[in-house]
């Protein structure tokens, strides 16, 4: 019993549903089930969620943000970042939460050290605002570069590269199957000295991250960020099975 899912568009290569399917056999959960919904617009969630009868599921890019008028409540901590990724249905009720900051938060803290005070954060969107709560709360500052924002690519230089010592990756840019692309930021200038992390996991390193390692940066890709948010996801969704 309990089904479950993941909402997104362009997401038939996410590794959701093999990864819930493993962790109901191994958790030994009966008749449980994880699919991948792909969706052109969030509008036709409505008319989704009448069909298959979920329990819960997940949310991803583009639609972390918009999926917040469709819900009935959001968890407070949620509601501070603006951002929902996992959603309990609940008495019919859908009741929204972020665990990508458990996910986010978890992973980062062990790779700071003292000089990691300041980041860049490249992309606006709903990942980026789970990336600020977390910096927020750890005492990081930071500034966020966008295309059309304060700071934008083009605008970046060797005095924002040495001043910024984390710098990372909240865009889908790079993912499979567009291996080649990555942020357009001044690679030349990192050092041994900057962290540089990619929310991105498929493929596991990215083009952004072999030229952030080619300057003897320290990377991390998103893997274990994505594994902690599908786990406290699932620590949701169990009070319902």
């Amino acid at each position: 019993m309990g089904h479950f899912g993941l909402i997104g568009r362009n997401i038939s290569h996410s590794f959701s549903e093999k990864y819930f399917a493993k962790k109901f056999q191994t958790e030994k959960v009966p008749n449980a089930s994880y699919k991948t919904f792909d969706l052109t617009e969030i509008s036709e969630l409505p008319a989704l969620l009448q069909t298959e009868k979920l329990d819960g599921f997940n949310i991803t890019i583009p639609y972390k943000e918009s999926i917040i008028s469709y819900l009935d409540e959001i968890d407070a901590e949620a509601e501070k970042i603006g951002a929902v990724n996992c959603v309990k249905i609940l008495n019919g009720k859908k009741i929204g939460y972020n665990t990508d900051v458990f996910g986010f938060e978890t992973s980062l803290k062990p790779l700071l050290e003292s000089h990691h005070r300041q980041a860049l954060i490249l992309g606006d969107g709903g990942a980026a605002k789970a990336v600020k709560f977390v910096l927020e709360k750890l005492g990081i500052t930071y500034q966020t570069v966008s295309r059309k924002g304060n700071l934008t690519y083009s605008d970046l230089d060797k005095t924002h590269i040495e001043d910024y010592q984390i710098i990372i990756n909240s865009t889908p840019l790079g993912t499979f199957p567009d291996v080649d692309s990555s942020p357009e930021i001044p690679y030349e200038f990192l050092t041994s000295g900057h962290l540089v992390y990619d929310l991105v996991y498929n493929p596991p390193k990215t083009q952004f991250l072999e030229l952030a390692e080619s300057k003897l940066a320290k990377t991390k890709n998103g893997h274990e960020m994505l594994v902690l948010q599908a786990e406290k996801s699932w620590e949701i969704w169990n009070q319902l099975l």
